[in-house]
């Protein structure tokens, strides 16, 4: 049974010195690709103090010892959670959905099913959004999104796919009526219906493994992460999803995510959005 941390035992970390940040800066870059630069010390040390006094450190030091030393990877991955960034929204830089669904859409009549991934998908958000925004794209037709992102408690949040009301305000009420269950009268929460959540599969994905799908994918959005990054991680990130995506598909980007210092093979179509040359068996044009 775990033990509720009190005030009392939080203070009782001694403050993270600068050896020590440097220790987990580079973890953290070695391991997930988060480029932590100087100044983050304060949010390092505040994520991390839970986790240092519930394995029951005194040091931050004796804890990335902990850490190095489990073989298991669950300290890892409880670290990764603690540091990854999980800020997103519905409907966030909704012209991205709109060149989807006016222009990439309709050069998939012959794909059967339409296929997405949408990596780094953090608590969910941009997933739902794809969701509701492909089947008002392409009503009858077959989709399948693959969703992952390397921190687990973000998949976790993602996967029960209910939200509070707040965090909702900005959906199309039409949209909320047809593809959300309403909590509560009047609402405080909503929850993908169940035709949404059978269309949306979960994974664990770290950008900078070596991984793999079965199938490459016509369509891959991979918005506001690389930010994270420096450049040498962009560009071996933006490797991986390229040979991820069929001759003729489309990568998304965050609009604070130019790929114009980053070496690639891809052709600029739109704003933050780019396209794989060659043309597959199931594009129209």
């Amino acid at each position: 049974m775990t033990r509720t941390l009190q005030g009392s035992d939080l203070d009782s970390v001694r403050p993270l010195t600068p050896q020590e940040f440097e220790q987990f800066r580079q973890l953290a870059y070695r391991t997930f690709g988060l480029d932590l630069k100087p100044g983050k010390e304060e949010l390092v040390s505040s994520r991390l103090r839970k986790l240092v006094c519930s394995g029951g450190f005194r040091r931050f030091q004796d804890y990335y010892g902990s850490v190095v030393q489990d073989r298991t990877g669950e300290q890892l991955r409880a670290m990764i959670d603690a540091l990854a960034t999980n800020h997103t929204s519905f409907l966030r830089e909704p012209d991205h959905f709109r060149y989807l669904c006016d222009q990439v859409i309709p050069s998939m009549r012959e794909r059967k099913p339409v296929e997405v991934w949408c990596a780094a998908c953090s608590t969910g958000e941009e997933v739902w959004t794809l969701a509701m925004a492909m089947n008002e794209a392409a009503p009858q037709r077959v989709i399948r999104i693959s969703a992952s992102d390397i921190s687990n408690k973000a998949l976790r949040f993602a996967q029960r796919a209910d939200y509070p009301a707040e965090r909702c305000h900005g959906l199309p009420g039409a949209w909320l009526a047809r593809y959300f269950v309403a909590q509560g009268h009047p609402p405080t929460a909503y929850q993908a219906a169940p035709l949404l959540r059978s269309q949306v599969t979960f994974r664990r994905v770290n950008l900078l493994d070596s991984y793999s799908w079965p199938r490459a994918f016509p369509i891959i959005f991979c918005r506001n992460v690389m930010i994270y990054f420096d450049q040498a991680t962009q560009a071996r990130v933006i490797e991986g999803l390229t040979r991820h995506l069929e001759p003729g598909g489309y990568l998304f980007v965050g609009h604070a995510e130019s790929l114009t210092r980053v070496a690639h093979g891809l052709e600029f179509v739109s704003p933050a959005v780019y396209r794989k040359p060659g043309r597959g068996s199931i594009w129209n044009r």
